[in-house]
């Protein structure tokens, strides 16, 4: 299997910009992960549910609104019947579901995972993102999918910082307009 093109290629030098002397903000891209959404119907809700934690490899598949971390990954519920397992690499077992029960799509080629870190990624990400990321609002734990610059993306947080899910045709315009944003706080970009 070939190995997927970078959507930021020419656009991830790494190395510090913007204002000097200050690093308020850190970007980097997770090169190669594995994206499986996990649908289900509303009667089969519970039981898909129980099968997609199983799948991250967590205790219970999370409510709307929030991100569970499984030792296979992270299982995010991005609607109310979908969740998705972004993990670094595949699932080392396999979900199959009957059609009467729901649905298993891989899409980890459609999305581009960036990573933000820093005392300032709250404040950057802000400037694009109508949610409020405080600590209080916010946690490790939650998780969104909301409108950056009008495109669909998805957020969560983590103890290292927050991880955003960019459409792959978009990636690289939404990229441009972090790193510009990013230079008012002084900003590295780390290799993956």
């Amino acid at each position: 299997m070939a190995k997927a093109r970078s959507a930021l290629k020419g656009h991830l030098v790494p190395g510090h910009f913007g204002r000097e002397g200050t690093t308020g903000v850190t970007l980097s891209e997770v090169g190669s992960f594995c994206l499986v959404q996990v649908s289900a119907w509303p009667e089969s809700l519970r039981s898909v549910g129980k099968e997609a934690a199983r799948l991250a490899g967590c205790g219970e598949a999370p409510g709307p609104g929030q991100a569970t971390a499984g030792a296979n990954g992270t299982l995010l519920r991005i609607e109310p019947l979908k969740w998705w397992l972004i993990s670094r690499q595949a699932p080392s077992s396999q979900l199959s579901l009957t059609a009467g029960d729901g649905a298993v799509l891989d899409l980890s080629s459609s999305r581009t995972w960036v990573t933000l870190s820093g005392a300032d990624a709250a404040g950057l990400l802000n400037r694009f993102l109508p949610l409020d990321l405080s600590d209080r609002a916010f946690p490790p734990g939650s998780s969104a999918s909301t409108a950056f610059h009008h495109i669909g993306v998805t957020l969560w947080p983590d103890d290292e910082g927050f991880n955003l899910l960019l459409p792959r045709s978009f990636a690289a315009s939404l990229w441009e307009m972090l790193t510009e944003s990013a230079a008012q706080f002084g900003y590295e970009i780390r290799s993956a």
